[in-house]
């Protein structure tokens, strides 16, 4: 179905009433959502929207969560999500983190006990697009298994970092610690294909094929034990600094009743303050490396989806546009 991007925002915004949010809640997580499809970032987009619709109304999403932010340092603020969504504390704090950047070069937000963020670029993109440099690190349930290890220990771990450039889309690096997203390899075992080795482990700890059995074992990271390392630091970042759950602590995001309680680390550099071009040189070095030598530059594609899907829209899937409608019409009711 096509949609506008207005009216993918509406649709999802009323749903995310109708699913029992608030309207603070509602527009936080809608913006997100409707970046990510309008992105191409399909896996996080829509069709993980339900997601949280069930999330939000089986309890696991505290709708009306209050984040409670504090500032420690001049230069550090801290977010209890209380249950809530990991985008309400970050939208509620993003215009004093980067005018804190901008003042002493860095800042930090911190956060614990949110639902899983969703595509980790969104935060670190927007803080580009304001002039600064950015890195981003999140947890969530355990998924991935740790070096030497055939069960989960860590969640897939996500990182993201992102750098303005002049006259032109930012540079912006969203991967996993994993060798693929977990939205992958459930979307294979729901449509019962196979899987590429060396994602996956089944339940005994052998590598597997079938995505199935994938879903009852482990994931593997990317790069073997580098790979598990990186998914450790981020685990440090987001979870073990700001208190919130390890991965082995907290509960599935798409069962029961209780919050994930994971955490998100971002950290803004002011790029100015040490290099006044850095902008410009940036933005030089990309289009080097990428008409040179032929340099994939991350977030170039992202951008110019965006653009198109301003233009034209977004195509989503029937059944998902059917299904968010439904909570939409709760609302509305």
């Amino acid at each position: 179905m096509q949609l506008s991007l207005d009216q993918a925002t509406g649709l999802c915004r009323m749903a995310a009433l109708g699913a029992g949010a608030n309207e603070e809640a509602a527009q936080s997580l809608a913006a997100s959502i409707v970046a990510a499809e309008a992105e191409g970032l399909v896996s996080v987009g829509l069709t993980h929207f339900i997601d949280y619709l069930e999330a939000i109304e089986a309890g696991r999403i505290d709708g009306n969560a209050d984040p409670v932010i504090t500032r420690p340092a001049l230069a550090v603020y801290l977010s209890d999500a209380r249950g809530g969504l990991a985008h309400t504390g970050f939208d509620r704090t993003i215009d004093d983190l980067a005018k804190a950047a901008k003042l002493f070069g860095v800042s930090i937000f911190s956060q614990k006990n949110a639902y899983t963020c969703g595509a980790l670029g969104y935060f670190t993109g927007r803080l580009a697009a304001l002039g600064l440099v950015s890195f981003a690190a999140t947890n969530g349930p355990a998924v991935l298994a740790g070096s030497g290890s055939v069960k989960p220990v860590y969640c897939t771990n996500p990182m993201s970092f992102a750098a303005p450039a002049a006259d032109g889309s930012p540079l912006v690096i969203d991967q996993s610690s994993s060798a693929t997203a977990f939205v992958n390899i459930r979307r294979a075992a729901e449509d019962g294909k196979k899987i590429p080795e060396g994602w996956a482990l089944d339940a005994s700890g052998n590598p597997t094929t079938d995505a199935a059995a994938a879903m009852k074992g482990a994931m593997l990271a990317f790069g073997g034990q580098r790979g598990a390392n990186i998914a450790l630091m981020v685990e440090v970042l987001a979870a073990g600094l700001s208190g919130a759950n390890w991965s082995l602590d907290a509960p599935w995001f798409s069962g029961g009743p209780d919050s994930p309680g994971t955490g998100l680390f971002v950290l803004a550099v002011e790029p100015k303050l040490l290099d006044p071009d850095f902008e410009k040189r940036m933005k030089d070095q990309l289009d080097r490396l990428r008409r040179r030598y032929g340099v994939h530059v991350p977030g170039r594609a992202r951008a110019e989806a965006a653009e198109k899907a301003q233009a034209r829209g977004i195509n989503a899937p029937k059944a998902v546009v059917q299904r968010i409608s439904e909570f939409a019409e709760r609302y509305s009711a």
